[in-house]
């Protein structure tokens, strides 16, 4: 082996802990991202430095800074690695098999059923890839897919699709009136919102899609609502029904939606006659050129399957 391959042979696998080292700017966070004792760092760093021919790194406090060399020698490892990734997502595709990773953020209520659904769907024919999951309120999915941090998003309501983002609704769900087993419209097989107008209300907070189709049903009925208490999840929500704090707009609960009963509390569904109370739950995306083949190829499966797979639920 001649020295030019040598020193390649010494390089090469140190460039992932240059390029992430270039991200942090500190060993111990490079060491704890990438899975490895700080001491393979910094043994790392020193071959590097050797086939350089000039230190890598510098002490700075708690922290390195990188020396010219590093920061000539960072970029071009980082566009290395990459070539090498690409090169590695093609080969597996000419072998047949499909492999890589999908990011996808969510609202609460659709973990339940629905992603599980499309993902087992998608898996059964690829099921080489894995999928990264974040749940959270209808903004925080939309900021993880506006940062690049998500290639998809299931969220309620659908954004309209614009330049930088695609849309499409997958389907529609009604919403009820949820009220204490014991309440005067319990029963009842429909109800106009106005009806409850002077009643409290128990709400997710704001941020969370259903907060605002809430406050836009009550603005529609018109009046505002008192909400009395707030949570994060509609079982907190439909919990605080049940203990007779409040009433609600949610979406059906399945397998028993005229009642429910937990623990000595129970509650009731009823019908909204008016105004309209329907939710449209939709994928959204990223429009980018450089969208992963299995993040797309899972968004086309959901457009195309989503519904038939949902409504053999």
């Amino acid at each position: 082996m001649d020295n030019d391959n040598r020193e390649l042979a010494t390089l090469l696998p140190v460039l992932p802990i240059l390029v992430e080292l270039g991200a942090n700017r500190h060993i111990t966070a490079t060491a704890e991202t990438l899975g490895i004792p700080q001491s393979t760092v910094s043994r790392a760093l020193a071959r590097a430095a050797e086939v350089v021919g000039t230190p890598l790194v510098l002490r700075k406090g708690r922290g390195v800074e990188l020396t010219p060399a590093a920061l000539a020698l960072i970029p071009k490892a980082g566009e290395a690695l990459e070539l090498v990734r690409t090169g590695l997502a093609l080969a597996r595709e000419e072998s047949g098999q499909q492999f890589g990773r999908i990011q996808v953020a969510f609202q609460h209520t659709f973990g339940e059923e629905v992603l599980p659904l499309f993902i087992r769907a998608f898996t059964r024919e690829n099921p080489g890839v894995s999928f990264d999951l974040q749940q959270g309120s209808r903004a925080f999915c939309l900021d993880l897919l506006a940062a690049g941090s998500a290639d998809l998003a299931l969220v309620a309501p659908t954004p309209p699709s614009s330049r930088t983002l695609g849309a499409e609704v997958l389907y529609s769900e009604p919403l009820k009136l949820v009220v204490p087993a014991d309440h005067r419209l319990a029963g009842s097989s429909g109800v106009r919102l106005d009806e409850v107008r002077d009643e409290p209300f128990v709400m997710l907070e704001p941020g969370y899609g259903m907060r605002s189709i809430v406050e836009s049903l009550c603005h529609q009925a018109g009046f505002r609502a008192h909400v009395a208490f707030q949570g994060q999840d509609l079982h907190t929500v439909r919990g605080l029904v049940s203990a007779g704090l409040g009433l609600a707009v949610a979406p059906p609960e399945r397998g028993n939606a005229q009642q429910a009963q937990r623990g000595g509390l129970s509650r009731c569904e009823v019908n909204i006659a008016w105004p309209a109370a329907r939710r449209d739950i939709g994928l959204v995306w990223r429009n980018r050129p450089d969208a992963t083949a299995q993040a797309t190829r899972f968004r086309d499966m959901v457009l195309a399957q989503g519904r038939d797979l949902l409504g053999a639920r």
